[in-house]
């Protein structure tokens, strides 16, 4: 295959006009996309998908899936295992499993269809830890309103390329019109797609609906689209009066988002097979919370995550001051909460630690200092180690090095009790390497494997 034909393949994402920017791997992505489909399938679809969901039911049923969720929650009650493993190729799904092997024609069968395959070349080609269940999850259909100042991009004409954010709050006087964002939901829509997958997936998988309203209550990325990554940098030196104003601004419209969303009953529970933050899986015992309700879900009762990689560059002392001040009582609000990303945690774990409660896992970043971290930590948050996604992104990766790499960090680690989760994201693409994939799971778990047994 040569470069033109992989650069249609990336171009083309799910086909047919379908696109999602992961490879459907984050739910709150997944939730839009499925919401701009139309709910028709057809017999002829309604039969591939239920040989699928055979497959996926038939994997969730082996004893591996018991064992390995297991793992998930003691490791989440921070009892020390063998490290976690988890690899999600998200845009390079599109190299695995590739549009022109879709069977489907209407949008939303073929969502569905590609979320089953996904599942099964999990389970039987990457072997992380993900555990495959029967759940299979439907969204509410919604749109939002804008702040009033609607945020916009310069993007490149790549299908993965990147893009630059052009400030549109560029004088200040203008935040006078900024509103809170509402949220509507189609529940008409909503209940035909619930009604199809009740057709077409009864008897076979548990039809359940799980919503994700927001991917990160970090604040920074509004900011970002608001104000500019370089006017941001400026303005902690000289607008911090009007910098604290916005981010107050932006805090309290995040409230108000999860005030009408629990009054609304629109949560739904996050701690089973759900992607939490940057890190793995939400399986834990200390969610839901105590005196928990299931027909009204409540922040109390799910993972909360926070990050801040846009300000990775300013001062720990500034970072506390204008970022986490905010975060942190929308983060207090949650049952269990993991914070950070892709920025560097090494000197702003101290203000996490002191200001967001029930703290629970930290993202360490691949550029994070491994033992400075882990000596940080001492075994009182789950160690949430992300590799460098670079290293599997070539045709022939370093193995040696990679395996050099997660040795010294599982080595040290381990020596100061530290529960860790591997993980490898991020993934821009595999270079149509399929074997990458599976390979840095399977050295992963034989490094892991000599120091735990």
């Amino acid at each position: 295959m040569d470069q033109k034909q992989r650069e249609i393949i990336k171009q083309e994402q799910l086909g047919n006009g379908l696109t999602d920017h992961n490879g459907l791997s984050w739910l709150c992505c997944y939730q839009n996309t499925q919401g701009r489909t139309e709910p028709v399938i057809s017999r002829e679809e309604t039969e591939i998908l239920q040989a699928l969901a055979r497959k996926v039911a038939w994997l969730a049923e082996q004893p591996i899936q018991e064992e390995k969720q297991k793992r998930w929650t003691e490791h989440h009650s921070l009892k020390i295992t063998s490290p976690l493993l988890f690899l999600d190729p998200e845009y390079a799904w599109y190299e695995l499993i590739p549009h022109t092997q879709l069977q489907c024609v209407n949008n939303l069968a073929r969502m569905w269809e590609y979320r089953l395959r996904k599942e099964i070349y999990w389970q039987e080609v990457i072997a992380d830890d993900r555990v495959c269940t029967k759940d299979f999850p439907v969204c509410h259909v919604y749109s939002k309103t804008g702040l009033g100042i609607e945020a916009h991009q310069t993007k490149s004409s790549q299908a993965d390329g990147a893009y630059h954010i052009d400030p549109v709050l560029t004088d200040w006087d203008d935040m006078g019109k900024l509103k809170f964002r509402e949220i509507l939901v189609d529940y008409e829509k909503t209940e035909k797609i619930m009604e199809l997958a009740h057709h077409v997936f009864d008897g076979i998988l548990r039809v359940s609906i799980q919503n994700s309203w927001w991917y990160s209550d970090g604040l920074t990325d509004e900011l970002l689209f608001l104000r500019g990554f370089e006017n941001i940098l400026y303005d902690f030196y000289d607008y911090p009066e009007e910098l604290h104003a916005l981010m107050g601004f932006l805090r309290d419209e995040r409230m108000h988002m999860l005030d009408f969303l629990e009054r609304e009953k629109l949560l739904t529970l996050n701690n089973g097979s759900e992607f939490v933050g940057t890190g793995g899986y939400g399986w834990c015992e200390e969610l839901p919370g105590e005196g928990f309700d299931p027909a009204a879900v409540s922040c109390r009762d799910l993972w909360g995550y926070g990050e801040s990689q846009a300000t990775v560059s300013v001062s720990p002392q500034m970072f506390d001051e204008f970022i986490l001040d905010y975060q942190a009582p929308i983060l207090n609000r949650f049952g269990l909460n993991f914070y950070g990303c892709c920025e560097v945690m090494d000197k702003r774990l101290d203000y996490v630690r002191a200001k967001v409660q029930r703290l629970r896992t930290v993202a360490v970043a691949p550029w994070s200092d491994v033992e400075c971290m882990a000596r940080q930590m001492q075994g009182d948050f789950v160690y949430c180690w992300k590799q460098n996604p670079a290293h599997i992104s070539v045709e022939r990766p370093n193995w040696d090095l990679i395996r050099g790499e997660i040795a010294r960090a599982f080595e040290i680690t381990a020596r100061y009790g530290c529960p860790t989760e591997a993980l490898m994201r991020d993934i821009r693409t595999l270079a149509y390497k399929h074997e990458n994939a599976a390979q840095w799971v399977k050295i992963a778990r034989e490094e892991a494997a000599k120091i735990y047994g």
